[in-house]
């Protein structure tokens, strides 16, 4: 729920899932994230899918861990434009999260670490395991069109794609300057 909850943002317009939205492939639709005022980001949103699987995250890999990915928009004034004391604060004074939070963490007040926890599980869930590839690595030979096909063919050819992006997540995890 906190993951669509838009109190978390200071004009209570913005949610996780405002830059992260499921009907968009856990990301957003522009070449750049909008947030609060509809102020114009500097990149767009990463997907959350899968998200669970990487090392760092954010673009730049500035965060280690979904928990302190989970903190930084809420205080940007760019995304969502709030403090971690106002959110919290905004929160403690939802009578259902006080005692779902108390229920899971055992104590209150709902704390910005207990938040992090909260929408980083959420995010572990966000698992895809059923695309057309996947259905394709199966043995599912119509799974994919023959465009696609030849997509993949180029992808693992001349493309030399698979030098960076390989594996479940399609990624070796690591930066590159590609200019």
């Amino acid at each position: 729920r906190l993951y669509f909850d838009t109190r978390l943002s200071k004009d209570n317009t913005i949610s996780c899932a405002t830059c992260h939205d499921p009907a968009k492939g856990w990301s957003d639709a522009g070449p750049t994230s909008k947030g609060i005022n509809s102020q114009i980001g500097g990149r767009r949103s990463p997907p959350v899918s899968n998200a669970a699987y990487s090392l760092l995250q954010f673009w730049d890999g500035r965060a280690p861990s979904l928990e302190e990915q989970a903190k930084g928009p809420v205080q940007n004034p760019i995304e969502m434009g709030n403090t971690h004391d106002v959110m919290v604060k905004t929160l403690n004074d939802v009578p259902g999260y006080v005692q779902e939070f108390k229920d899971v963490f055992g104590n209150t007040p709902i704390t910005v670490d207990q938040v992090a926890q909260a929408i980083a599980a959420y995010e572990r869930t966000v698992v895809t395991t059923d695309s057309p590839f996947d259905r394709y690595v199966r043995g599912d030979n119509s799974a994919l069109s023959q465009r696609e096909k030849m997509g993949l063919e180029i992808f693992n050819g001349k493309g030399h794609c698979t030098a960076c992006h390989w594996g479940s997540y399609f990624s070796d995890g690591r930066f590159h300057n590609v200019g």
